[in-house]
Parts: C-alpha cells; structure tokens; sequence
C-alpha cells in the first residue's frame, strides 16, 4: 500500500518503505503524538525516535528485535513520555541534542550536537541542530542514497509552519534561520518531511511559504 503518513491514536502504523530503510509511523497519546520507528533492511538493526507516549504501543511496535537506540528529539514532556519504559524494556541507548538534556529526566547516553552522525546498521542519520522551539532541539536527516532525503523534524517543522515559539520574536527569527539554512537551503524539495505531530509534509510544499511566515511572526 502507498504511504500517506495518516495516524490516528489507537490505529495502525503507516509503514514508508525505502529500499534500504523501513519507516513506521504510529500516533501516540493524548497530544497525538508522532513516533518513528526505522529499520535497516540489510541488518533488522533498529532506531526509535521519540518514546513519546504509550510504551506498550511502542514496545509492541519495535517486537523481538528490539532496538539499539532512542532518539529523543526535545526536552518537551510529551515526547518523552514513554522513554523510561522503553528503555527498561529494550536496553536501548538514549540521544539527544546535547542543550535539551538537562530537560529530559531519563539520562541521556549520547549528546549530540549539530552535524553529529547516528548511525544503526548501514544505516546513517545526520543530526541538525535547531534552535528556538527549545535550546537543543535536533532534526534527524537521512540521505537515501537510492532517492531523495527524509527529515524528523520533532517540533521545529510542520505543515505550514516552523514550531511553536511562544511569541517570542527572538526564539522565532532563531528557528527560522535554523530551519532555512539547516533545512530548506541544503536540501531539495522532494525532501519528505515527517514533524512530531499530525501530517507529513515535504521542503517544496512548504518553501513558498517561507515570506509569509516570517512576515506573520509565527
């Protein structure tokens, strides 16, 4: 079946197969919450990102092969809900951009920093650090060698807009910068956008919109 990206909470993954990458995508908890599970085909060697809500909806998810790490991508409650759990469960390793760790209360293994590359199988993700939502912020960028680029945004990016910056100016000029020159500049507009919440997206849905935004302020 096509992939759409369309979660529901209590439905079924949407699974996006990629010749050397699976991407799962369920809705999780009372804020519908977007985690991603991916997997390498060539090893089955698996990586989660945000143990956001409902561990036994997560733990069922990743099955008996279990998963290497966890990526958490901001400080926010609701995308960490579920890391205690999962990890107990799983043993994986824990990452997260290095200036949102003092804001995640399970301990963070591996603090990454903007350009840092995470790696799961054959499979690599380059982190991109994003500054405004939160301090530390990360999207994940993966390169498909067979196609074009894929990119979690957590909450730095969405469907018509960048994440929410609380009105203020500064924090909100600083994500856009960042997902401008981090995002928009190196990447091409087939890029498949998945954000922390609701629809998926891509760079060329959204990059003639860049003007309006930042002359709305949000």
């Amino acid at each position: 079946m096509t992939y759409s990206g369309a979660v529901r909470v209590g439905g079924p993954a949407d699974v996006h197969e990629l010749p050397d990458l699976m991407i799962s995508k369920v809705a999780v908890g009372p804020m519908d919450n977007n985690a991603y599970l991916l997997r390498c085909r060539a090893t089955g060697t698996q990586l989660l990102i945000d143990a956001a809500a409902e561990s036994a909806t997560l733990v069922g998810l990743i099955g008996e092969d279990g998963v290497s790490a966890v990526v958490t991508t901001h400080r926010h409650a609701d995308h960490w809900g579920a890391l205690a759990e999962v990890v107990e469960a799983t043993a994986a390793r824990t990452y997260a951009g290095r200036y949102d760790t003092e804001g995640i209360p399970v301990a963070t293994d591996v603090p990454v920093d903007d350009g840092d590359t995470l790696s799961f199988g054959e499979i690599s993700l380059t982190a991109r650090h994003l500054v405004g939502h939160t301090p530390g912020s990360i999207a994940l960028v993966y390169d498909d060698p067979h196609g074009h680029p894929h990119v979690f945004t957590g909450d730095c990016l969405f469907p018509g807009g960048v994440g929410n910056t609380h009105q203020d100016p500064e924090a909100f000029a600083s994500l856009l910068h960042d997902v401008e020159t981090k995002l928009f500049a190196p990447l091409p507009d087939e890029t498949w956008v998945y954000p922390g919440h609701g629809a998926d997206t891509t760079l060329g849905a959204e990059r003639p919109h860049l003007a309006q935004w930042r002359e709305r302020g949000w």
